[in-house]
C-alpha cells in the first residue's frame, strides 16, 4: 500500500480538493480528509487498472507496477485496502470537523464518482470500446466517468466541506468537468508523442491495444486544440471568483502544458 501511494504521483485530485475550499475562502483544513481518500481511491483505481487483466502495465510513476514489484494477488489486495481505508478515513470520528452531515454528504459524492455509476462504468466501457471504434461523444461521455468522476468529486467535496455556496458548487462542477476532460485528451496525446522517461510510463500503449484515443479518432492536432477550447471554458467558469481560485487557473493552465 506504502509502496503504491508513495511514489511519485502528481497528487492532482487532493490538490484540487484544497484548491476548490480556498476558491470559496474556506480553509484547505476544510478539505483534508476527502482530499486523503480521494487519493487513496485514485492509487487503488491505478494499481487494478495495471494488473494484467485490465491494461497489463509493468511501470507506472517510474516504478515497477504492483503486480510487478510483488504479485498480483497482493496489488489485487492492496487495491482493496486503499479503496476501504479511504472511507476509514473520511469517516473517523477522531476528526471534530467537518461536521458529520457534511462528511456524509462527501463520502456519497465520493463513493457515487468511484463505483458503478462514475469510474467503474467508465473503465467497463473502456474495456469494451477496445478493438471498435467509438464516435467522439461516445468517448467524452466514457471519460467523463473514468476519469472526469473523481476529478469532479475532489472539486466539488472540497467545495461543498468549505461552506461554497450552490453556485459557487455548480460553477466549479463546470471547471471539473472541463479540466477532467482536458486532462485525458492531454493523456491521449502524451501516449503519442510524450516522453517515457520524463512520465515515468511506456508510451505507444493506447494504439497497440486499440483503443479509442482522442488523437486516434481526431489527430494530434485536432485533440490538442479541443484540450485548449475544454481550458478555456474551464476558466470561463471561475469568472465569479476572484483571486481566491487562482490556484484552480494555475492547475487548468498545468493541464494541458504538462509533459506527464
Amino acid at each position: 500500500m506504502r509502496y503504491a501511494v508513495m511514489g511519485n504521483g502528481k497528487r492532482l485530485r487532493p490538490i484540487l480538493c484544497f484548491a476548490a475550499a480556498e476558491a470559496v475562502n474556506g480553509s484547505s483544513g476544510d478539505a483534508i480528509l476527502p482530499a486523503i481518500a480521494l487519493e487513496l481511491i485514485h492509487t487503488y483505481s491505478l494499481i487494478h487498472d495495471d494488473l494484467p487483466a485490465m491494461d497489463n502495465d509493468s511501470l507506472r510513476r517510474g516504478n515497477p507496477t504492483c503486480h510487478i514489484a510483488f504479485d498480483e494477488a497482493t496489488a489485487i489486495l492492496a487495491g482493496d485496502a486503499l479503496l476501504t481505508l479511504a472511507f476509514e478515513i473520511i469517516t473517523d470520528p477522531a476528526f471534530s470537523a467537518p461536521a458529520p452531515e457534511m462528511r456524509l454528504g462527501a463520502v456519497r459524492i465520493i463513493a457515487q464518482a468511484a463505483g458503478y455509476q462514475g469510474m467503474v462504468e467508465g473503465q467497463m466501457r473502456d474495456i469494451l470500446a477496445e478493438g471498435r471504434r467509438l464516435s467522439i461523444d461516445a468517448l467524452k461521455s466514457s471519460h467523463a466517468l473514468k476519469t472526469g468522476a473523481l476529478i469532479r468529486a475532489a472539486v466539488e467535496t472540497g467545495a461543498t466541506l468549505a461552506g461554497g455556496s450552490p453556485h459557487q458548487v455548480k460553477q466549479l462542477r463546470q471547471y471539473a468537468d472541463d479540466i477532467g476532460l482536458a486532462f485525458q485528451v492531454t493523456d491521449d496525446i502524451l501516449n503519442v508523442e510524450g516522453d517515457p522517461d520524463r512520465m515515468g510510463k511506456a508510451v505507444g500503449t493506447d494504439a497497440d491495444r486499440q483503443k479509442n484515443t482522442y488523437p486516434a479518432l481526431l489527430g494530434l492536432d485536432a485533440s490538442k486544440t479541443l484540450a485548449n477550447t475544454l481550458v478555456s471554458h474551464a476558466l470561463s467558469s471561475l469568472d465569479i471568483f476572484d483571486h481566491s481560485a487562482d490556484p484552480l487557473r494555475a492547475i487548468a493552465t498545468y493541464i494541458i502544458e504538462r509533459k506527464r
